[in-house]
């Protein structure tokens, strides 16, 4: 059995996530819960799967580059952030409509207790951030033969 501390705090960001998700404007937490919550510039959508040996993450990250992506796992909870940055406007040229976002992101979850922290993986390609986070040997279901006497 499993016992889950109440946190308010995570309650508190995942409404808030929920909210920004309606409005389509992102806020992100940095560091410790009890710190007050900062606007993120702008955040990549994220697809989460799972199969019996690992979970899979895939945040689209169009127009960012590689050395500005950041992916870190400390006291489980896995953290990627990054900044988009603005393309330098040419001479001559005038813009309609902007309606890219830019600047700096930050995406926290909170891993399950079945992971191996140590073998996280993460790969850049194509604008597409992909983090393989594999489940222990322990969480991993076995079959056991049951022996007739």
């Amino acid at each position: 059995m499993n016992v889950l501390r109440w946190d308010p705090f995570r309650e508190l960001e995942d409404m808030n996530d929920r909210l920004n998700r309606v409005i389509g404007r992102g806020v992100a937490r940095t560091g410790d819960a009890r710190e007050q919550l900062t606007r993120a510039d702008w955040l990549p959508s994220v697809d989460i799967s799972e199969t019996e040996t690992e979970y899979a993450i895939h945040a689209q990250l169009p127009a960012v580059r590689k050395e500005d992506v950041k992916v870190t796992v400390e006291n489980g909870v896995l953290t990627m952030s990054g900044d988009r940055r603005n393309q330098t406007e040419e001479k001559g040229r005038r813009f309609h409509r902007v309606e890219t976002s830019y600047g700096k992101f930050v995406r926290s979850f909170a891993l399950p207790d079945d992971v191996d922290e140590a073998k996280v993986a993460a790969e850049f390609k194509d604008g597409v951030l992909n983090v393989r986070v594999p489940k222990s040997e322990k969480a991993k279901p076995r079959t056991v033969e049951v022996k007739l006497s």
